[in-house]
């Protein structure tokens, strides 16, 4: 019984602290600051996007250039219906 009211005494001293309260509020970072993070994080996230944009053009392109090759298949095909 001692210890459960010792706990309870100590719980309440701490309170409405404001040295606790001060602290916290200075460790934060100003909106201005977070904005900032934010809108670097989004342009960040496009050049990305950007990026992949570019390397997907390249391999549809170089895949384009490959198809163009002719199937072995569809020359075979051409001979027997030529008979």
């Amino acid at each position: 019984m001692t210890i459960g009211t010792a706990a309870l005494a100590l719980a309440a001293c701490n309170k409405n602290n404001p040295d606790a309260v001060d602290n916290a509020e200075i460790n934060q970072p100003q909106a201005d600051q977070l904005n900032d993070l934010a809108n670097q994080a989004a342009q960040d996230a496009a050049n990305a996007q950007a990026a992949a944009n570019n390397a997907q053009q390249a391999a549809n392109e170089a895949n384009a250039v490959a198809d163009n090759t002719t199937n072995p298949k569809e020359a075979d095909e051409q001979n027997v219906s030529g008979m």
